[in-house]
């Protein structure tokens, strides 16, 4: 069974900056996809939004897909529901991403062993702002 890194990774990957995708973000401000991403800019990130009905959020180039972003992407946060999570996984290992992050209430079991298989360092059923605030930076 899948288990999630310890505080020390996450630590380091919060402690940025990074290139992050936020795949599901959406332009509503009080979504908690949009709110995560504004906090990941205010931490330094690099965010960019994926979410194929919008060309632009929070005034960053939004694409419909991990694989029409243009540069390199070092972590994929996910806000679609688990269903989605293989596919989204699939696009993440294809552009060399290194983290696959999905948010609160989404877990796949074998997106996780996929994205392990892959290298990649896997954090599921977590927020970054309840764990910045857990680790206390």
């Amino acid at each position: 069974m899948f288990k999630n890194p310890d505080d020390t990774v996450i630590r380091e990957i919060l402690s940025g900056p990074r290139t992050i995708a936020v795949v599901g973000c959406s332009p509503k401000g009080e979504r908690d996809s949009n709110a995560i991403a504004r906090l990941l800019l205010r931490k330094g990130h690099r965010v960019i939004p994926v979410n194929p009905g919008h060309r632009q959020i929070l005034d960053q180039i939004c694409y419909p897909d991990l694989l029409s972003i243009p540069e390199p992407v070092e972590m994929v946060d996910v806000f679609r529901r688990t269903e989605y999570v293989a596919g989204v996984t699939d696009q993440a290992i294809r552009i060399g991403a290194k983290i696959l992050w999905t948010q609160l209430g989404i877990y796949d079991e074998e997106s996780a062993k996929k994205a392990l298989q892959a290298g990649m360092i896997v954090v599921m059923d977590r927020c970054p702002a309840i764990e910045y605030h857990r680790l206390h930076f």
